[in-house]
Formats: structure tokens, sequence, C-alpha cells
């Protein structure tokens, strides 16, 4: 593709890396037969080669309006267009860029400038977060039915974790909705880790991986939050902890990325580069270790959504399946597998329509195996799959636990 960046835009942090990026592209479209909002809508600006020429223009100097900014908002940032693309295009990195410049140009309505901010302001704050869940709750047999769907029925308390005993340990990213919305996913993962001799560490001072704030356009905002975590993690990663274990593949994706993210980061880019290489998630730590010991399962059917941060970002399909059949669970086949549910973060917030029609379809395919339980990585998709109220959904590491009794 042949670009003509405008003076502004070559001024740019990123601008070399967005020339390169988009100088990739060579306009084949096999991105458009993968991407779930251009199979829902069919509109070339709403799957990632229009997205790709929207950003485009913005980058060489044209007039972008609010029309520019709805397409690249309906994007899920799902990262499926770059499993299939040929060319091997960076997407998700072109349009953070994209975003973030055209955030700066076109400035939203005020209705959801405070949609945005509030998700900002909660979402990351877990003692925030968890208070209004609790309200919710209270309130939740008179909330309209979005807003009833968001709030779990029912939460598997948290059991007790083992303490810190063996020789072997890791960190782990409590995560910031996690806690409330699934407290016995952290809890089992520390207990299945002991079982394999792998003590968990806290890290007091780590809070949210800043996906939130990043991905709503609010960049420096989550960069501080990554940061903040590198200065919480590093006395255990001078102390020889082997691994920063990641429970959420959505969260696990974007720690990853840090390295990347804040390589011009004079102070951060060396200690940014050591965290994204000790992230682990979850799978990829049981698969490397021995599981002799763990018991089979008892049977149960069961469907697994690979969310889209655990096969797209981090290239993971197919590893907790691995470990669910070892385990003897019966997995069901599950068309378009591929496809996202509609989460993506806050997605299901601020593009309920398509969120939920996403969501409707996933669930199809899901249940069309007849399984008794769905199971997944990713504490967005378990809540988002599971407000529909149709077949219970859980996180993987709490059957592998169940295996373990």
């Amino acid at each position: 593709m042949q670009t003509n960046l405008s003076e502004q835009a070559k001024g740019l942090a990123r601008a070399e890396e967005a020339e390169s990026i988009l100088r990739s592209c060579v306009h084949c479209g096999f991105c458009n037969a993968t991407c779930p909002t251009y199979q829902l809508l069919g509109n070339e600006l709403d799957g990632p080669r229009g997205r790709i020429y929207l950003i485009k223009q913005l980058l060489e100097g044209h007039d972008v309006t609010e029309k520019t900014q709805l397409h690249l908002d309906r994007c899920l940032t799902c990262r499926n267009c770059e499993t299939t693309c040929p060319s091997g295009v960076t997407y998700h990195a072109l349009l953070d860029i994209g975003r973030a410049e055209l955030e700066r140009r076109v400035p939203r309505p005020a209705g959801e400038r405070m949609l945005r901010e509030g998700l900002r302001q909660v979402i990351p704050r877990p003692a925030v977060f968890d208070a209004l869940l609790k309200t919710g709750r209270l309130a939740r047999p008179f909330l309209p039915k979005e807003l009833k769907q968001k709030i779990p029925s029912e939460v598997v308390p948290a059991k007790a974790r083992p303490p810190a005993c063996h020789a072997r340990r890791m960190l782990m990213l409590e995560g910031c909705v996690q806690p409330s919305l699934s407290p016995n996913t952290n809890a089992a993962a520390a207990r299945v880790l002991d079982r394999l001799g792998i003590s968990i560490v806290n890290a007091p001072q780590a809070g949210c991986c800043g996906a939130t704030d990043y991905h709503l356009n609010a960049q420096e905002a989550g960069l501080m939050r990554a940061r903040r975590n590198i200065d919480a993690w590093w006395p255990a990663i001078e102390a020889g902890a082997e691994a920063i274990v990641q429970t959420a593949s959505g969260c696990g994706a974007f720690v990853k990325e840090y390295g990347h993210l804040l390589g011009r980061d004079p102070q951060y880019a060396q200690k940014a580069a050591r965290v994204s290489e000790m992230t682990r998630d979850l799978v990829e730590v049981l698969g490397a270790e021995s599981l002799e010991n763990l018991n089979l399962g008892d049977r149960k059917r069961i469907a697994f959504h690979c969310p889209c941060t655990l096969q797209h970002a981090q290239k993971l399909g197919g590893a907790v399946e691995a470990i669910l059949t070892r385990l003897g669970y019966d997995l069901t086949d599950v068309p378009d597998a591929h496809l996202c549910c509609g989460s993506a973060g806050t997605y299901s917030i601020t593009q309920p329509e398509l969120s939920a029609r996403l969501r409707d379809r996933k669930l199809d395919a899901l249940e069309s195996g007849k399984p008794e339980l769905i199971v997944t990585a990713n504490i967005g998709c378990q809540t988002h799959l599971g407000g529909a109220n149709r077949t219970g959904v859980r996180h993987w590491i709490e059957l592998v636990e169940d295996a373990l009794q």
C-alpha cells in the first residue's frame, strides 16, 4: 500500500510503525472473511481492510468525521484478521495508533465521553467495582434487562488459598473485576499450582493491567498502570519468581505487549521487555508441568469457548482443550470457534446491540453439541456468555480442580 503521511502524522511517536504496517497490507480482503462485524453488517468499512483505509486517510491528513470514529469504534480488536492475514499485518497496533489520533481530532458527544470516563473510573478499581456490583445485586430485580444481564445472579465464593511454601514461586495478576465476578478462579489456580509444587507470591501494589484505559483511547493512562505493575512485580522478579501467571487471557495478551508499548521509554523499556517475556497464560504454565498426579474427570460433556485474546493474540488455540481432554472431559465440536463472542473488554457496554448479536450467535454454536457446561479462559467472556442465562459458564481451571478432587 502506497502511503503519504501528513507532516502532522510524521510527528507522531509511532509514525514509522504505522507507515510500515500500512505498507504491509496488500488489499487481499482475506481479513474480511473472518471479521465478525463485517459478517454481521456487510459494510466494507466495518471490516479490517476498510478500517485500514480509514486510518490511512486519517494519517494522510484527509478530513475525518464521526462516521470514521463509528467504524473504528465498532471494531472488537479480536485480532481474528491477524490470524487470517497472509501478509502478517499487525492490524491491532495500527488500530491503536489510528484511534488515538482520531480521538484528538474528532470530539465525542458528551454522553459518550461520560460513559467512557465512567468505565475508566470503575473497572480498573476493584474496590469501587465491587461496591457497585454489590449494590447492583441488591437492585437486580428492578433493573432493565440489559443491566441485569451484566450482574451474575450467583457467584462461587473463593476457597482458601494454600500458603507459599514451595521453592518454585510465581506471581499472579489478580485482575480488576474477576475477584468480584468470579472470586474462586484465582484461588483455584493457586491450589492447582500448589499441587504441582508451585507457590503464588503476592504483589499487593500491582493493579489493573492497563487494557481498559488503553483500549478506551486513554493510552498514556494505560501505560502508567503498566509502569506501576512493573514496579510492583520487580522485587519478586529479582528474588527469583519464575513467571507472571495470567488467569484472564485478556490481561495476559496486554501484559505480553508491555515490552512493545514501552519500548521507547528509556526508564522502562528493558524491564517491560523482561515482564513480557515472563508473562504466561495459566495454560502455558500447566502445559509445561507434569500432570501425572491429576486425576481423570467424570467425563462431563463440555464446550470450550476459546477467547480471541487466547487464540488470536497469544496464539494458544487448542492448548486448554488438550489439557481438558487429557483429564477426561468430553469436549463438543464448536462451529466457527474462531469468531468473537462479543465481550471484547468494554465493547459489550459501548456497542451493546452488536455485542448481543455476537453473543447469541456464539451461544448457538457452543450449545449445538448439547454440552452440560461451557468453559472459557477470560472473565469478560465468562460474564458476557453467562449473562444470557442459558448454559452455565465457568473458568476452565475450576474443572481442573474438580478433577483433582
